[in-house]
């Protein structure tokens, strides 16, 4: 959809889903809602979702947006339905970040439902807390993935 290719990114395919205990999925928004490039990833996990291979599975999700009302609460409510369709066990971060959930002073971007950032037209990067509540995510779900791959 007109975006450059990013040669030094991995590139996946719906397919290779099957193979993972969990999914943290990023995406940009548009219009408030996750990319029309993320969305046609999953529709082409049809042949997934029919046989339901994701089913179990621990899904977190993570978001950048144009601005403050661009989205960094209706893209992952959104893209919950995904999630849902294949059974997935969507995992949000909640109030879990402590204390960076509350921050006031400086821009953050993210919410309950999972980290983000503010891109506005592409050129700000995430701020330092903006990645630590990424992290903080990542470690969150990873633990929970594992406990559930234990368990079962």
């Amino acid at each position: 959809m007109s975006a450059p290719p990013k040669s030094d990114v991995p590139i996946i395919t719906s397919h290779d889903l099957a193979e993972a205990d969990g999914f943290i999925f990023g995406f940009p928004t548009r219009f408030g809602m996750m990319s029309a490039q993320f969305k046609a990833f999953m529709d082409a996990t049809g042949g997934l979702w029919r046989t339901q291979q994701l089913a179990g599975k621990p899904a977190g999700i993570f978001y950048s947006t144009g601005s403050q009302g661009g989205g960094q609460e209706t893209t992952p409510l959104t893209a919950i339905t995904q999630l849902v369709h294949h059974g997935m066990i969507f995992v949000p971060i909640g109030y879990s970040f402590g204390a960076g959930m509350f921050e006031m002073e400086q821009v953050k971007g993210g919410s309950p439902y999972g980290a983000g950032t503010y891109a506005g037209d592409g050129t700000r990067m995430p701020s330092e807390l903006e990645l630590a509540q990424a992290f903080h995510q990542g470690k969150y779900i990873a633990g929970i993935t594992k406990k559930l791959k234990t368990a079962a």
